[in-house]
Order: C-alpha cells, then sequence, then structure tokens
C-alpha cells in the first residue's frame, strides 16, 4: 500500500506542546539506563573503592561501543523522520530492516575487538595487574550484550522517528526493574544465585537488556505498529537503503566513538592519580549520564524535528524551532546545576565512600555541574545539525573539540599533576568547541540546499 494512500500523518508541528510529548518519554527512556549504571555502582561501591573505580573504566570502554551504536541510531532516525516529514510510510520498515541488519555487523565486530584486542591496550594502559585481570573478565562477559543493545537502538530511532517516544517508557522500564534484582543477586548471591561479585554486573546488565527489548517489540505489535510502518514486511538485503544508512551514520558514528576514546584516555590519565581520584571521576561520569539525560532527549528531539519540519519542506521554520528546544534544554539544565549546588552531600552520599570522599568530590561536582548548562546548549546545535543530514559537519567539530580537549588533559593532569578538578574542567572548552561551528552552519542556511 501507498504511504498518501494511508491515514497515518506522521508530520510535526513546532508548538511547544509537540516538542514536550517527544522530548519527555525520551528523557524517561534514557534515565533508565542511567539508574541501571548508578545502580551498578551503588552495588559495586559495597564491594570496595576498588570495585568502584574499575567499574570506571570498564563503563567508559563499553560505552565506546554503545556510543558507536548511538551514531547509527541518530543516522538511522534523522533519515526516518525524514521520511515521516515527507509522509513515505512505506520507506520506514525498509530503512529500520537495514539499519538492524548493518547494526549487528558492528556488534559482531566490538565483540571480537574486546575479546582480542582490549586486554592487550588495558594491560599497557593500566598501572595494576589485578586490575587488569578483573577489568578484561568483567569486559570478555559485558561485551555479549552488545548486539541486544544495538536492536534496542535501532528500536529507539524507529519510535522516536515516527513521533512515537511515548512507547519508550514501557520497555526501558522493564530493564530497570530486571537489572536491579539481577544486580542484587548476582553481585551479592541472593535469592539462591551464585555470588559472582564484579562479575555479576556484567550479567545483570545483559538480562535487563534482554528483558527490555523482548517487551518492547512485544508492545509494538500489540499496538499496532508494526503493521502501520510496514515492519519486516521486507528484510531482503537492499544495499542503496544501506549505503543511505552508512553515508549518514559513519560521522556520528565517528564523532562518538572519537569522543568515548577521549574520555577513556581521560579515565587512564585519572588512574594515574590513584583509586580515590578515579573513584570520583566514576561518580561524575553518573552525573554526566544521569542529569544529562534531559539534555539528551532535548537533543534528540532537535535531530528528529529538524529533519521532519525539513522533509515539510518548512525551512524557514527550523532556527525558531532550534531555539524553542535549546531553551526548555537550557531551563532543566539550569534547574539541575541548582540542586547539585545546594545538595552535593545528597547525590554523594549514595556511594556510600564515607566523609573524606564526599569533601574530595564536592569541587569536582561543582565544576560538572556547571559543564552541563555549556553541554544543554551545544547538544541542541550539534543534533540540529544532524537533523538537517550533514553528519560530516558533526565530525569536524568532534575532531577540533577533541584535540583541544586531549592536549588540555594530557598537560593538566599527566605534566603539571595537578588535581581532577582541573581536569574536569576540560568539559568546558569541549562544549564550547562544539557548540562554534554548529552554530555557524545553521546560522548559514547551507544546510537548506541538502538532500536525503
Amino acid at each position: 500500500m501507498a504511504s498518501n494512500s494511508t491515514d497515518l500523518n506522521l508530520r510535526v508541528n513546532i508548538s511547544n506542546k509537540q516538542i514536550l510529548s517527544i522530548a519527555l518519554p525520551i528523557t524517561a527512556s534514557i534515565i533508565v539506563p542511567q539508574i541501571n549504571f548508578i545502580t551498578n555502582n551503588i552495588f559495586l561501591g559495597g564491594l570496595g573503592q576498588r570495585a568502584l573505580a574499575l567499574a570506571g573504566i570498564t563503563g567508559v570502554y563499553y560505552l565506546i561501543f554503545a556510543v558507536m551504536g548511538h551514531g547509527l541510531n541518530n543516522g538511522l532516525q534523522a533519515l526516518i523522520s525524514r521520511r515521516a516529514g515527507e509522509n513515505r510510510i512505506d520507506a520506514i520498515g525498509n530503512l529500520f530492516s537495514q539499519g538492524i541488519r548493518v547494526s549487528l555487523v558492528f556488534a559482531a565486530m566490538g565483540i571480537l575487538i574486546t575479546w582480542f584486542v582490549a586486554p592487550v591496550v588495558l594491560g599497557w594502559s593500566l598501572h595494576d595487574p589485578e586490575s587488569v585481570k578483573q577489568s578484561v573478565s568483567f569486559l570478555h562477559i559485558r561485551i555479549l550484550g552488545l548486539p541486544l543493545l544495538y536492536v534496542y537502538q535501532m528500536r529507539n530511532a524507529l519510535l522516536v522517528g515516527t513521533n512515537q517516544s511515548k512507547y519508550l517508557i514501557i520497555g526501558t522500564a522493564t530493564e530497570a526493574i530486571t537489572n536491579v534484582f539481577f544486580d542484587y543477586s548476582l553481585i551479592y548471591g541472593k535469592f539462591g544465585m551464585p555470588q559472582l561479585g564484579f562479575n555479576g554486573a556484567a550479567y545483570a546488565s545483559i538480562i535487563s537488556e534482554f528483558a527490555g527489548l523482548a517487551v518492547i517489540f512485544i508492545v509494538i505489535r500489540m499496538n499496532g505498529i508494526t503493521k502501520q510502518l510496514h515492519l519486516f514486511k521486507n528484510w531482503a538485503f537492499d544495499l542503496e537503503n544501506i549505503k543511505l544508512i552508512l553515508k549518514q551514520s559513519y560521522p556520528l558514528i565517528l564523532q562518538h566513538a572519537i569522543s568515548i576514546m577521549s574520555w577513556e584516555f581521560f579515565y587512564i590519565l585519572i588512574e594515574h592519580h590513584g583509586e580515590r581520584d578515579l573513584a570520583i571521576s566514576n561518580t561524575m561520569r553518573n552525573i554526566f549520564g544521569f542529569f544529562g539525560c534531559f539534555t539528551w532527549a532535548f537533543a534528540a528531539t532537535a535531530n528528529t524535528m529538524v529533519s521532519n519540519v525539513i522533509g515539510q519542506k518548512l525551512h524557514q521554520d527550523v532556527e525558531k524551532l532550534i531555539y524553542k528546544i535549546m531553551g526548555w534544554s537550557l531551563g532543566f539544565a539550569l534547574l539541575v546545576c541548582t540542586f547539585l549546588n545546594i545538595f552535593p552531600h545528597l547525590f554523594l552520599s549514595i556511594y556510600g565512600q564515607g566523609e573524606d570522599f564526599i569533601q574530595a568530590a564536592i569541587p569536582v561536582l561543582r565544576v560538572v555541574s556547571s559543564a552541563l548548562v555549556f553541554m544543554s546548549i551545544s547538544v541542541v546545535w550539534m543534533n540540529a545539525v544532524t537533523g538537517t543530514g550533514n553528519s560530516k559537519m558533526n565530525l569536524l567539530s568532534e575532531i577540533a573539540a577533541i584535540t583541544f580537549y586531549c592536549i588540555y588533559v594530557y598537560t593538566v593532569l599527566e605534566k603539571l599533576k595537578l588535581p581532577i578538578t582541573y581536569g574536569w574542567a576540560s568539559e568546558w572548552i569541549y562544549w564550547t568547541t562544539i557548540l562554534i561551528p554548529s552554530f555557524w552552519y545553521i546560522k548559514s542556511g547551507k544546510w537548506k540546499l541538502r538532500k536525503m
């Protein structure tokens, strides 16, 4: 059935109500995995400061592959949103099936790299042999969840790109509940399950990813989305759509991978400062992950709405839309920053590491909370660029930002041996550098000539 003969209309308007109707469910869906990260760290904190510190190294490593999937997600989401704006419903199902095919190939590559390359890299970079052994053991298990994560992310691209983000909450809630139960059970050996310690968190994460994925596909089918969007109708290999997905996604995949690799480099430098500084930095990662959820939700909203509006040929509304989304993102970030600076003890005490740990972490928290404000503006403009279809612009911005970032952190942490508070100030440099070219590109109007 041709798309234009259906009654399904997936076009968006640029009202605040439309923005929030897309962004708030995305926020909930992003928060839940971050709750999983924090839950892992709380339970692992019960095993001691070493386990909490290693969670930072292994967590950021896995995040490298997770954000590569996120880059593929963003590229596919922009394409699906453009087809939705053009009201070409019949094209969406095939894009989704080709996206899953590409994601599973990437997952297989990630597993092989982790099994055969990661032990060498970690052995070279970390100072403590026991830390290397525990990290490698954990990652060999954890990486097996990558295919589940990637398919999960393709599902996110489908639901957000077709303005049905409300269904994201169901799958992620299932994942959160499952993760908390199995974290507690497998780390500490409760409810008759084996006591696996540090590796228990890896098994718990894989089980929860499977549960969330299974539930959301059931929900999609039960709500008729499978039939509406022609999902699973045509799984034949489609070289043209695969090329289109890769063309749109590869700069974003590289962008996100380079970004998190630099963060892994940052954490390796922090490890040279000792376990406590590494444990503090791991809690800061949780702050970026959890409290940054609002920001990333509005960023995803910018991506999908900008692409959809361009698909409707409403180019004159794009900048107005970006400013509206940026206003919401900035407002939430300022609330979070205020909360964290008024109640730092409240957040830091949940890790159970004592008053000395909290006092050492507070100055870092103040720097990180202010960086969230910088991020809230930059990511909206960066993802608006993604929505225009020029993902190469994002990659160039990332390369410039990472270059300044890495030079700064190496100088401050490794050469000058300054406290990690100064190291975390690198986030100010990074997000400012991301903003400038993204803002310039949208203002230039060059995106109006691009086709997807």
